[in-house]
């Protein structure tokens, strides 16, 4: 298991699908099955085409900033920062665990809108 690549692939997966081209993100980056574990994608890769397809439509000009990914086996965890339309702002982590040909077969993610203050005054990153 190529730890290194896999941290390329997933970072490379979810930019694809994130900037608009989920369909090649599928057939470039996943493996015979994709299981999804966020409740509001259903399960399966047309179900993450169809989701994302759906946000590039709606919201062509959200970004992400890939902050920091940590692998461990066959587990690769992006840390990100998305900006959405009206400034809205969000950190997500993101668990993509891999097959042993190092294609993505399994996604967990959570999300957390980046508030205006802090009680500790630091970051999210």
């Amino acid at each position: 298991m190529d730890i290194t690549q896999n941290k390329k692939n997933a970072i490379a997966f979810y930019k694809t699908a994130y900037e608009g081209n989920p369909r090649q993100a599928v057939e470039l980056y996943t493996g015979a099955k994709y299981i999804q574990h966020n409740p509001a994608v259903g399960d399966g890769k047309e179900s993450f085409i169809s989701y994302f397809e759906r946000m590039q439509q709606e919201y062509p000009e959200k970004s992400i900033t890939f902050v920091r990914t940590i692998a461990e086996g066959d587990l690769v965890a992006l840390h990100t920062h998305q900006i959405w339309p009206g400034d809205d702002q969000y950190v997500t982590m993101d668990f993509f665990r891999f097959d042993e040909n190092g294609k993505i077969i399994e996604h967990w993610d959570a999300i957390q809108q980046i508030p205006e203050n802090s009680a500790n005054g630091n970051t999210m990153y």
